[in-house]
């Protein structure tokens, strides 16, 4: 039988025919007939049986084949458009299991969609939540300030001056935020395109360490190399991008570094790749918050990073950059022991 189900429910309603035949049978060979013929009434309930079966078979398959068709049609199409007539012939002997197992992929499949939904509608939802205090901060400061030079502040010199430097200060935050925002909206749609070019990635690090020279002696902390590099190391990316994954890398180091403590890169040698290591002595991470240090606005202690004027978005837009340039990013950290941040570029 095709279907056991189908050929068992045929096997019983014929089963019912034929006892209702044998019944009538019994009952007019008793009360009409004068003798009992057992060969005659063996054969034609055995023809009974089998005629029957076949017909109630074809039928049931017939009707539920009609209903259960459309369906099975409609689950193909919407898994894979423009195959589903080409899978509807291959699986037309056996419908009803093709429909079971389908369904049953189908239904695991949207569980897993919904599952997902709900993860990207909460990050939506704290997304959201996260850009409005961002951008509430300094927007109530600068309220705060313009008012209080309208009520007669804008009349002392010291206190005007003042207090147009703070608002300075927090438009200055807003632009930050919108542009790091705006970047990384480019790096997720491929607008910002890549410049690839061959440069020495030590004198880069260098670069990079002139540049923030004065941060790392405001936060006691000094910046090196793990050890000397004699021999130039090339890679091949876009250079000005690179410059900003290592000032957020190594600021993001001098952030959270102790004070007397050391911010250093590392360079290792990965065959077609070279390897580049950012590691501070600092307060370290959880493990409960590395798999979300990327995610944009997350903040391992709110509080301490807005205070340093932090944006929430750099190791975000560290992630996209690397990414774009088809290499990993990954981090490590030991509380209270420090943090590594390490990524990967092509060699030139």
């Amino acid at each position: 039988m095709k279907n056991s189900k189908t050929g068992n429910l045929s096997a019983i309603i014929s089963l019912i025919i034929t006892g209702f035949f044998v019944l009538v049978f019994v009952f007019f060979d008793l009360f009409y007939f004068d003798h009992f013929h057992f060969l005659f009434f063996v054969l034609s309930v055995f023809t009974l049986f089998i005629f029957s079966f076949l017909i109630v078979r074809f039928f049931l398959e017939k009707f539920i084949s009609d209903k259960i068709k459309p369906i099975y049609k409609t689950i193909l199409s919407l898994k894979s458009p423009g195959g589903a007539e080409k899978k509807q012939n291959e699986n037309n002997g056996d419908i009803i299991s093709s429909v079971n197992q389908q369904v049953v992929k189908w239904a695991e499949d949207k569980k897993e969609e919904i599952e997902e939904l709900k993860k990207l509608e909460a990050y939506r939802r704290e997304f959201l939540g996260n850009v409005s205090h961002e951008l509430k901060t300094p927007i109530f400061n600068i309220q705060g300030y313009v008012l209080t030079l309208l009520d007669g502040g804008l009349d002392d010199p010291e206190i005007n001056r003042e207090y147009l430097l703070r608002t300075e200060k927090s438009i200055n935050r807003m632009i930050n935020i919108v542009e790091d925002l705006e970047s990384i909206s480019k790096l997720e749609s491929g607008e910002l395109k890549l410049m690839p070019e061959r440069f020495d990635i030590i004198l880069l690090v260098k670069e990079v360490f002139e540049f923030l020279e004065r941060v790392a002696k405001k936060n006691q902390i000094k910046l090196a190399f793990d050890k000397n590099y004699d021999k130039p190391a090339i890679v091949n990316a876009d250079k000005e991008k690179i410059r900003q994954v290592l000032i957020n890398l190594v600021d993001n180091s001098l952030k959270y570094g102790n004070k007397g403590g050391l911010s250093k890169v590392s360079l290792f040698d990965m065959d077609e790749n070279i390897l580049i290591e950012v590691t501070d002595d600092g307060i370290g991470v959880t493990q409960h918050d590395i798999p979300r240090l990327f995610e944009r606005f997350y903040r391992t202690d709110k509080g301490r990073s807005r205070e340093q004027g932090g944006t929430g978005l750099g190791l975000s837009i560290v992630k996209h950059i690397i990414e774009a340039h088809r290499q990993t990013i990954n981090v490590r950290s030991t509380i209270g022991i420090g943090t590594t941040f390490a990524f990967t570029l092509k060699k030139g």
